[in-house]
């Protein structure tokens, strides 16, 4: 029973959504551009579920390029009200738009010619009347049985919020760059803003032989960076190839076999021709990319010119929280 409640749910809060895309008109498009000739921020404005809603739909305008905040309609009318400035505009969240704190607030807003945006699941409400543009979030049903917990309903107001949001991000030309400025903090913010020369290995630290180096120091080198790579340098100091572990391992087969001397051998001549690479300004993220689709752990840093100028690995990106 339990399972067949939560399936009728999920259906109807899912056909609540998909019937507001048909709504999404003229009005919609009125919004969006009211917004974006907004001189000050957004100020959403909720009572109770349709509050809890407002406050993630002023967090997302917020985080993709929209100055936003959420003002407490109940608070508003005891003094908060002072939040709102001229050249501001206000998204008011009713599903029935009648809501007591949010009627008795919109005299003063109209007072200081603050413009109205109403997501109302009634168009013929106090709140619609008294709105500059109204966008209809009604709902058939609620998906609470006894048709009286907000549950379909805040769910197409959300999703409308979102809608807002992300048309307004393309618009503003929103990039992830910019995405990155306000999340700098957690994984993503490492995702976004840590770059390769925040984590590489320099100096010392990075592995490098020559072509003529011979295969003994070559591994000794590996061993001892700790890198399980090293890289391979030309007379000019410029990167020509690697050597890996599984390099070596790939040679001491091939060695065994000929009954070739493999110690015998210069780093030139086994090291892997044309590896990849990467450039310090590159995201972390970048770096991980690059390590998965070529199924490597260590990737060396070099200069526009090819030097090598540092090493990263993928521990490094892993403790650093990237992957």
């Amino acid at each position: 029973m339990s399972i067949d409640q939560a399936k009728r749910v999920l259906r109807i809060e899912a056909d609540a959504v998909a019937a507001l895309i048909n709504r999404v008109d003229e009005r919609f498009e009125q919004a969006v551009d009211m917004i974006m000739n907004c001189k000050g921020r957004v100020v959403v404005t909720g009572m109770g579920k349709s509050g809890l809603i407002g406050k993630k739909i002023a967090s997302t305008l917020a985080s993709t390029g929209t100055p936003a905040l959420f003002l407490h309609p109940a608070e508003g009318i005891h003094g908060d009200l002072g939040m709102v400035t001229r050249g501001d505009t206000v998204i008011a969240l009713s599903n029935s738009g009648e809501t007591e704190e949010i009627a008795r607030m919109l005299p003063s807003l109209k007072r200081i010619g603050i413009k109205i945006i109403a997501l109302t699941g009634n168009t013929e409400s106090t709140l619609a009347k008294n709105s500059d543009v109204v966008i209809d979030v009604g709902v058939k049903e609620e998906a609470c049985p006894l048709g009286l917990a907000p549950t379909a309903s805040t769910t197409a107001t959300l999703a409308m919020g979102d809608a807002l949001a992300v048309a307004l991000l393309d618009k503003r030309g929103f990039k992830e760059e910019d995405f990155a400025c306000f999340h700098p903090g957690g994984a993503l913010g490492k995702r976004l803003l840590l770059r390769v020369k925040d984590i590489m290995h320099t100096g010392a630290a990075v592995p490098a032989v020559s072509e003529e180096t011979m295969i003994k120091d070559a591994i000794y080198e590996i061993s001892s960076k700790k890198m399980g790579v090293t890289s391979v340098l030309n007379s000019s100091g410029r990167l020509v190839g690697v050597i890996s572990d599984g390099d070596l391992r790939r040679w001491m087969e091939k060695t065994e076999k000929s009954g070739e001397n493999l110690l015998a051998k210069k780093a030139g001549d086994i090291m892997t021709k044309n590896p990849k690479v990467i450039g310090q300004d590159a995201l972390a993220a970048e770096a991980v990319a690059v390590m998965e689709n070529s199924s490597i752990t260590c990737l060396i840093v070099t200069e526009p010119e090819g030097k090598p100028e540092g090493v990263i690995h993928l521990h490094d990106l892993l403790k650093a929280g990237v992957v």
